[in-house]
């Protein structure tokens, strides 16, 4: 077993971002991921950039941050040889997932209880852009799209009349990582039950389901929360701040922390207006002008040294080579080293998990389309003996 799902085996159906995420996450818990992709142009994130790299400048780095641990199958979905391909695979497959729009897996021969007819054991990983039900049922949907729907690029930005989107396709990931957890959680039923089930995630509800402490601002006390720029909603002083060279992070979470913070920059911490989370919040602008007055005699690091030396919480902000070559990035495995048919070795972005005492988990390169068509078929008959 390469890995906690070291038995399994997915077929990844998806594309783009949302579905190729939640199989990669699979994958790199040890998973066999066959990626299906179509023989004319494969998934549509190869052709998604700038940067395009290689010695032909036809490799998307996008495509490469999606599919690492997966191997390629180029199979047309239209075509009768392939869907008789596709029946094959399903029979010897644990998972299946899929983010096309409602309805063309059925119209393609694949409903869900057509798959279950051929693999009763099988889990379905559905991933929709606004879910497979309800009056916008069906509706397509990309992240940006998504953002703004749930309501997330009203609470981003310098202000509640410039909604940003984040910056990461974020609902697409959010989406991906709900879905493999789902995937894991009916792996786990299908122990006791012995059948497979389908699991349904969307953008939307990837969204809605991180909105957390500003949901309940809402559904609890009817207060719809809006931007606030490089400042929390709840808690203060918490937040980016100038100094001398440019800026920091400081997040003084309670009472104690805010102590600390004011002594060193010689802001009384008893002044009526600061005393407490909710009078510092009342007088918000105030507090970051006078802390900005403090920051500004001195730069970042001098800041950052001296509120490690306190205990509190601070903290740069990075760019994403300074991120990517920073020792405590790397320390904890979240870049890894493969080796490409074209590109030879490169680094990619690692996962996220760890797991104590298991060996280090070896990753293998995003793949060519259709590279692994042979070996795909080989496994298969294989199987099927």
């Amino acid at each position: 077993m390469r890995g906690p799902l070291g038995d399994i085996v997915v077929l990844d159906l998806s594309r783009a971002l949302a579905g190729p995420h939640a199989a990669q996450m699979l994958g790199d818990l040890g998973a066999q991921v066959i990626k299906v992709e179509h023989p004319g142009g494969g998934d549509e994130s190869r052709g998604w950039g700038p940067p395009f790299v290689g010695p032909d400048h036809d490799i998307s780095t996008y495509f490469l941050a999606a599919n690492r641990n997966k191997q390629s199958i180029a199979v047309d979905l239209k075509s009768d040889e392939g869907r008789r391909l596709v029946e094959r695979l399903v029979r010897q497959s644990d998972v299946l997932i899929e983010n096309f729009r409602t309805g063309v897996l059925d119209r393609l021969g694949f409903p869900v209880e057509r798959l279950h007819e051929l693999n009763p054991r099988l889990v379905i990983l559905s991933i929709t852009g606004f879910g497979h039900d309800g009056p916008e049922g069906g509706r397509p949907g990309y992240d940006q799209i998504a953002q703004g729907e749930a309501g997330l690029m009203s609470l981003t930005g310098p202000s509640k009349d410039e909604p940003y989107r984040v910056g990461a396709s974020i609902a697409d990931l959010l989406a991906g990582i709900h879905g493999a957890y789902g995937v894991v959680a009916a792996l786990y039923a299908r122990e006791r039950t012995g059948r497979g089930e389908v699991v349904r995630t969307s953008l939307l509800a990837a969204v809605a389901g991180v909105h957390s402490y500003h949901g309940t601002a809402w559904t609890v006390g009817g207060t719809v929360p809006v931007a606030g720029g490089n400042h929390h909603a709840s808690i203060a002083p918490y937040g980016a701040f100038r100094c001398a060279d440019g800026m920091l992070q400081i997040a003084a979470a309670n009472d104690g922390q805010w102590r600390k913070v004011a002594t060193l920059l010689d802001i009384d911490p008893d002044d009526a207006k600061y005393a407490t989370n909710r009078q510092r919040l009342a007088h918000r602008d105030e507090l970051i002008a006078q802390m900005e007055k403090s920051l500004a005699r001195r730069d970042r690091e001098d800041w950052l040294t001296a509120l490690a030396d306190l205990g509190v919480p601070a903290g740069a902000i990075r760019t994403l080579d300074e991120v990517y070559t920073w020792e405590q990035t790397r320390s904890q495995g979240l870049v890894v080293e493969v080796e490409h048919p074209v590109l030879g070795t490169i680094e990619l972005p690692g996962p996220p998990l760890r797991f104590d005492g298991a060996p280090q988990a070896r990753h293998t390169a995003p793949p060519a389309l259709g590279q692994d068509g042979e070996a795909v078929l080989s496994w298969l008959a294989e199987r099927e003996r």
